[in-house]
């Protein structure tokens, strides 16, 4: 049923102030993107270097929520600058007088990079580093002789170490290890568990984003905790343990959430409830729970999907940090197995659509660089800069993040024209203007820390405030600047949308289809483990990968029917997905206690095909273990299988619209 007219806007009011409520680090990475810009904009004000708001800006792309990851990406990208304006200098002797040679370079050298930005492990900074290498010729066009042309190179150079540098100072002093942040994830995805025992009603929003995102980053926050040594081997394979346990626990809260039928009685749910909130103490205060003995009253008397609940949480509790005995030899591995490694990815020489990207955005960035020289309007520079840091792959991403963007860029400029009116005159030094840094940059950092669904304004909002405030090396009151530079981000922002959903559009559909196929290979190759660790790392992907899918689904709606998929084909994909989430807790509570069951194995196909399960398979369930648990959630599989079946007949097409 359509809401009321009068209640949609306080819907969208609730909507928006939830993707602006805090969450475990977001205000701690706010903080340090803050802190960092700020000193940014300190060092280049006293050393008089050019650009210091796209200086303070590049703070936003190097910082990461540890500190580990953040230092080794500063120290990567200064690498890669130092490498790359050596290259620079090389070419400036073929075309400091040649302006067409000049441009041909800056092309060429830009399209590269962009294509390793879309093909390689070079994608989080691979923009940016195209973006100094443009700015580093352009400066040679406008200098007339080669020490000056040297010395505009090295205040490129500079533009990008200036604060790298900040960034590795202040990572280092405020910047979270990665065994504190393991440690805490753990401790509040167990703490949604609890208050979701207690109160199964209220809790559906966060323990949807706890299965989604809760224990995602931990594989990588353990690797980076063992590479700057705060964590030994024990204790690695303990938190490793843990983080699959978590999974366990939140996979079984899930159902019981629900279902209103595998809700624990109020004695029970308590038990576990406390025992969750006391590992969590545990885990926040830097240590992790061993030998954890529960004592769950009536247990057995308990209904079937009950005790499936009951037992599984009882199990992952109980050994909620042991470490697994190694597999025996020639059983199922232990763990899912690694993704091949390397720079490239794998379709990188195959996938046209990263040779693509890579023409596209160098190709509007190209013609808004002719376009502000021809023009001999300087003033607008920044719509080249921008096309670098707002190019995405999909005509559907492109669409979203426009209104996004331009939203963004609005209000910064709104912010930093109030700022320069009313606030910059009574600045009487630096200093003043530091904090009007700080305080315009947490705000819009603590935007771009969140949801992706407002992140890009987030990051707009900093790239214009920045642009309008920041003049020079002391207070700005040229209002013609800001004026100048908001044009040139809207014009880059323009020409972007215009060249990605003209030249080459790339539908988000594709994409789709390759993450449902990954889905279900997850689903697979979860319900064939016959390890507990192996099942619940494949759990922990499949509900990453369903949250991405979902994303996508909601992307796709922005692509006009030219390029986008048909509206059928949305509905049918959002309702194998809807259908995947509602059983994906049986299906789980089913593979820990029947690894390998054939019967299983027939409802995931039929949960991927939206046919009935065979016969054969019903032949399965009923030859199977004379288990009233598993015939329980079996059943509990098919009553959703039989509930969207015809749904799925008859899918309208407003369900694209979700």
């Amino acid at each position: 049923m359509a809401q009321p007219a009068a209640d949609q806007p306080r819907r969208a009011v609730a909507e928006f102030g939830a993707l602006l409520a805090p969450f475990p680090g977001r205000a701690a990475l706010t903080t340090r993107i803050a802190v960092a810009s700020t000193l940014t904009v300190l060092i280049a004000a006293m050393y008089g270097t050019p650009e210091a708001a796209i200086s303070a800006y590049v703070i936003f792309f190097i910082n990461r929520a540890d500190r580990t990851s953040s230092i080794v990406l500063s120290l990567a990208m200064l690498v890669l600058v130092s490498l790359i304006v050596g290259l620079v200098i090389v070419l400036a002797d073929f075309t400091l007088d040649n302006p067409v040679l000049r441009v041909a370079c800056m092309a060429a050298l830009s399209a590269g990079l962009l294509f390793l930005t879309s093909a390689s492990k070079l994608r989080p900074v691979g923009a940016i580093v195209a973006m100094i290498v443009g700015f580093g010729l352009d400066e040679l066009g406008l200098v007339p002789a080669g020490e000056l042309a040297t010395r505009g190179l090295l205040y490129a150079w500079l533009m990008v170490a200036i604060p790298i540098g900040a960034n590795v100072v202040v990572n280092l002093l405020l910047g979270p290890s990665p065994r504190r942040l393991a440690g805490e994830r753990l401790a509040h995805c167990l703490r949604v568990a609890a208050r979701s025992l207690r109160d199964p009603a209220a809790q559906g929003t966060a323990l949807a984003m706890a299965l989604r995102d809760g224990v995602q980053p931990l594989p990588g926050w353990l690797r980076l905790a063992r590479l700057e040594g705060s964590v030994n081997a024990a204790d690695v394979l303990a938190l490793r343990q843990a983080m699959t346990s978590t999974m366990a626990i939140l996979m079984a809260v899930d159902v019981a959430w629900r279902q209103p039928e595998a809700r624990l009685p109020a004695a029970c749910a308590a038990i576990l409830a406390d025992t969750l909130d006391a590992m969590a103490r545990m885990l926040a205060a830097g240590g992790y729970p061993v030998d954890i003995a529960l004592a769950l009253p009536e247990a057995a008397a308990l209904p079937p999907l009950q005790q499936a609940v009951a037992k599984a949480l009882r199990e992952a509790i109980e050994h909620y940090a042991e470490p697994e005995a190694p597999a025996a030899p020639g059983a199922a591995h232990s763990a899912p197995a690694s993704k091949p490694g390397g720079f490239m990815d794998r379709d990188a020489f195959t996938n046209r659509s990263h040779v693509h990207y890579a023409l596209k955005t160098t190709g509007a960035a190209m013609f808004c660089y002719l376009l502000y020289q021809q023009l001999n309007w300087p003033g607008i520079h920044t719509c080249f800069i921008t096309c670098y840091l707002v190019a995405l792959g999909t005509v559907a991403e492109s669409v979203e993040k426009l209104a996004l963007r331009l939203a963004g860029c609005l209000v910064g400029a709104a912010a930093g024209t109030a700022a320069i009116v009313y606030v910059v005159p009574a600045l009487d030094s630096v200093t003043g203007l530091l904090a009007l840094v700080l305080v315009g940059t947490w705000l819009s950092a603590w935007v771009a820390s969140g949801s992706p669904r407002i992140a890009y304004a987030g990051f707009q909002v900093a790239f214009a405030f920045y642009l309008c405030v920041i003049q020079g090396p002391g207070p700005g009151f040229d209002l013609t600047i800001a004026r100048d530079r908001v044009i040139g981000i809207i014009i880059g922002n323009l020409v972007v949308y215009l060249v990605f959903t003209r030249i080459w559009p790339v539908s988000i559909a594709g994409r789709i289809d390759a993450a449902l196929a990954a889905l279900a290979s997850q689903w697979q190759q979860l319900i064939d483990a016959h390890q507990p660790a192996a099942r619940r790392q494949h759990a922990a992907s499949a509900m990453a990968l369903q949250r991405d899918i979902a994303q996508d689904l909601s992307l796709a709606r922005y692509e006009p029917a030219s390029v986008g998929p048909a509206p059928a084909w949305l509905a049918r994909q959002w309702q194998r997905l809807r259908l995947l989430d509602a059983v994906a807790g049986p299906l789980f509570l089913l593979a820990e206690r029947f690894p390998g069951d054939p019967a299983i194995a027939a409802r995931l196909r039929a949960v991927r095909t939206g046919e009935a399960p065979s016969a054969g398979a019903e032949r399965d369930a009923a030859a199977g273990p004379g288990d009233a648990t598993r015939a329980t959630l079996l059943a509990l599989v098919d009553q959703h299988l039989s509930e969207t079946r015809p749904a799925a007949a008859h899918a309208p097409s407003s369900h694209a619209q979700t």
